[in-house]
């Protein structure tokens, strides 16, 4: 089937995505072909994650990639972030490191996170859950012995997602990149 023929998953309104938006993706490779994940693929998956967020003002603070697909949350730190942009972004970026003509499925899934599912504990068993994938799928034993998954956060490449000062830290971030972008926002209406 191609993609003219396959029905979209529902999505909801653009708007859902944008602005201070928190979504789990999921992007899976047609006909869940494996990827061939190795020390390069990852590199420039995490590069690729870079420039999105950079473009787009996103933290990541959780991905793993599997062989066939991958898990990852972006939060948004801007009125004007857009993560259907930035999905774009690394989806056609990262596909010719794929290879031998592996392709994304037409759509990735997503999940936009309730303000309930942001609080620290259930974000953090959403982001737990994504850092179990390679255990349930018996990849690992342990999700620390995974070397393909982490935390994208501008500016602080050791950061690491099951650490245990990670969330305290993590958060820190978060705010202040928040509120700077709330104050940002502030600067630029008052110049309007």
């Amino acid at each position: 089937m191609n993609a003219k023929q396959k029905g979209k998953l529902p999505r909801l309104q653009r708007e859902f995505y944008r602005g201070y938006a928190v979504v789990f993706w999921t992007l899976t490779l047609e006909q869940r072909a494996q990827a061939c994940l190795n020390a390069p693929f990852h590199a420039r998956f995490r590069e690729l994650m870079l420039h999105a967020a950079a473009r787009s003002h996103l933290l990541c603070p959780v991905y793993c990639l599997m062989p066939d697909h991958i898990h990852l949350v972006w939060m948004g730190l801007r009125e004007h972030s857009d993560q259907l942009n930035a999905m774009k972004f690394v989806r056609i970026h990262l596909e010719p490191a794929l290879g031998d003509q592996r392709q994304w499925q037409h759509q990735p899934h997503d999940r936009v996170l309730r303000p309930n599912e942001r609080q620290r504990n259930a974000f953090g068993q959403t982001c737990a859950y994504i850092l179990a994938n390679p255990v349930r799928a018996q990849l690992v034993k342990n999700e620390a012995d995974w070397p393909y998954s982490g935390v994208v956060v501008p500016g602080y490449p050791d950061l690491n997602p099951l650490g245990k000062k990670f969330w305290p830290i993590f958060w820190k971030i978060y705010e202040r990149e928040r509120r700077a972008g709330e104050r940002l926002g502030t600067v630029e209406a008052v110049k309007a």
